[in-house]
């Protein structure tokens, strides 16, 4: 079993970065006429003042987080998937209509059977840019790009035209699942349902696996060392396709996850650009899980809370700044940390020139 270390500069930059994306965001308010206390009241207040806001949350959170450490999966053997939200969205559209193809099926039948066609339908998409990068060194970053179009397109067709709904009110969407096959509503109001169980068990399986087990620290080895992994004799190649084919799977899920649990049928606005926000949450975390799973809740508490932000007349908009400036601080902070060591070895070296004198 590998033990990871805290990295507690890690931890203390992070909580430095948000204070000041905090203070950033109190400026702005007070220069617009805004009591930040007010605003921020509000904002918290809506994100936890009613049993559905905090099912929102935490809703909001699971797609977050899941999509999150889709993004480590992949970068901890190396490649970076940029393509989660195509992925994403295949496997909503071929849970849905599994769901709706078996229309009257037990819900022992279809639900397993749409969970397995979302992971199918994204692990093979995402299995194009892992091969690609694998046999013939095609960067996975313009792949997975391009490959969104493809999905996203390919669904938007198969939404109006194959698949569509007979419900004529429904523009751009496939037919609506039975009731039967709904996932439990937790909340009364939210969109919080019994999938965050699975999604649970999913981001434990991946904590466990990256940070516990000697899979996790060859992936990592992969990902920081390619040839000595290689020479080591681990397959890497075959790492890197099956942790690509994991990734997209994953994100298959949440939309899966989308369909059966708050939508009820497939629609573009099953993902708004989840995956992206769930890629940025990656990133800001260094592609640590848990540290992934806690920043997702924090980033669904700015969120769902900023809708309580019009409630004082401030708009919700602030929350994007707040986020923006996070990101901000925590991709500078390297930068700091480095140029503050150098001065600090620079001021030894000349003090130890002077004493030599």
């Amino acid at each position: 079993m590998i033990k990871q270390k805290i990295n507690v500069k890690y931890l203390i930059s992070l909580g430095v970065s948000v204070l000041l994306a905090f203070l950033v965001g109190a400026v702005i308010l007070l220069c617009t006429g805004h009591s930040p206390l007010e605003a921020y009241g509000a904002m918290f207040s809506g994100a936890f003042s009613a049993s559905r806001h905090i099912g929102d949350v935490l809703e909001y959170a699971m797609v977050l987080g899941i999509c999150g450490l889709a993004c480590d999966l992949g970068s901890r053997v190396g490649i970076f998937n940029v393509g989660g939200e195509g992925q994403l969205l295949l496997g909503a559209i071929a849970a849905a209509q599994v769901g709706a193809a078996l229309n009257g099926v037990s819900a022992w039948i279809v639900i397993p059977l749409a969970a397995l066609a979302a992971i199918a339908a994204a692990a093979l998409f995402a299995l194009i840019p892992g091969v690609l990068k694998v046999k013939l060194k095609v960067n996975e970053v313009i792949t997975t790009i391009m490959l969104n179009t493809v999905a996203a397109s390919l669904c938007q067709y198969l939404a109006k035209g194959p698949w569509k709904s007979s419900n004529k009110n429904l523009i751009a969407a496939t037919e609506q699942l039975n009731v039967r096959y709904w996932f439990g509503g937790l909340m009364r109001g939210s969109n919080l349902s019994t999938a965050i169980f699975a999604a649970a068990i999913i981001a434990f399986l991946v904590w466990y696996v990256m940070q516990k087990t000697t899979i996790g620290y060859e992936m990592k080895l992969t990902g920081q060392n390619p040839r000595f992994a290689r020479f080591s004799g681990m397959r890497i190649d075959r790492k890197i396709i099956v942790c690509m084919a994991i990734s997209g799977a994953m994100c298959g899920l949440v939309g899966m996850f989308r369909v059966y649990g708050a939508e009820h049928l497939y629609r573009s606005s099953v993902s708004n650009d989840y995956y992206f926000e769930g890629l940025m949450v990656a990133m800001i975390a260094r592609y640590q899980p848990l540290a992934t799973i806690l920043l997702s809740l924090f980033f669904a508490v700015l969120k769902i809370g900023a809708e309580g932000l019009q409630q004082v007349g401030v708009p919700n908009q602030i929350y994007l700044i707040i986020q923006t400036v996070i990101i901000f601080f925590m991709a500078a902070q390297g930068g700091f940390l480095e140029a503050l060591t150098q001065r600090r070895d620079l001021k030894q070296i000349l003090k130890a020139g002077k004493g030599a004198k």
